[in-house]
């Protein structure tokens, strides 16, 4: 079972990006049971994992997402932290989030960027853009 999703997640796609001292990986996975095409109602989840390369504990105080469809309808959501946290993310950790939308379209895109606080330093953290596809991505019936 383990080589079965491990081959799985390869043959997906895990998105990955890098900013400074900070990568964020991204997973997204179709959620069919929750969706509902016939009333334009497409589902999915995404794995975040937000891991801290540097020798300084961050903080992520807030998010920034851009969710484009297939018809290039564009969503933006702006908000303090993630699933209700801002979290800490000490030096050589990581921190790791599931989260959701739902399109219009059987598919489109997302990406966007965290605001993290490193002592009094804000800065900008880029998350990777990904795609979300109906096919040729993890599905869970």
């Amino acid at each position: 079972m383990v080589n079965y999703i491990s081959n799985m997640l390869k043959s997906t796609g895990i998105y990955e990006k890098i900013t400074g001292d900070v990568r964020v990986t991204a997973l997204p996975v179709y959620m069919e049971q929750e969706s509902m095409p016939d009333k334009h109602s497409y589902t999915w989840a995404y794995i975040i994992n937000i891991a801290n390369l540097g020798d300084k504990d961050i903080q992520l105080v807030n998010r920034h997402w851009q969710i484009t469809n297939a018809r290039g309808h564009i969503e933006e959501v702006k908000g303090s932290g993630v699933v209700g946290e801002q979290p800490i993310i000490k030096a050589g950790s990581m921190f790791e989030y599931t989260s959701g939308t739902t399109l219009t379209t059987p598919s489109g895109f997302m990406g966007g960027s965290y605001n993290m606080l490193k002592g009094n330093d804000m800065f900008s953290v880029e998350i990777p853009t990904f795609a979300l596809d109906t096919a040729d991505k993890i599905t869970i019936n």
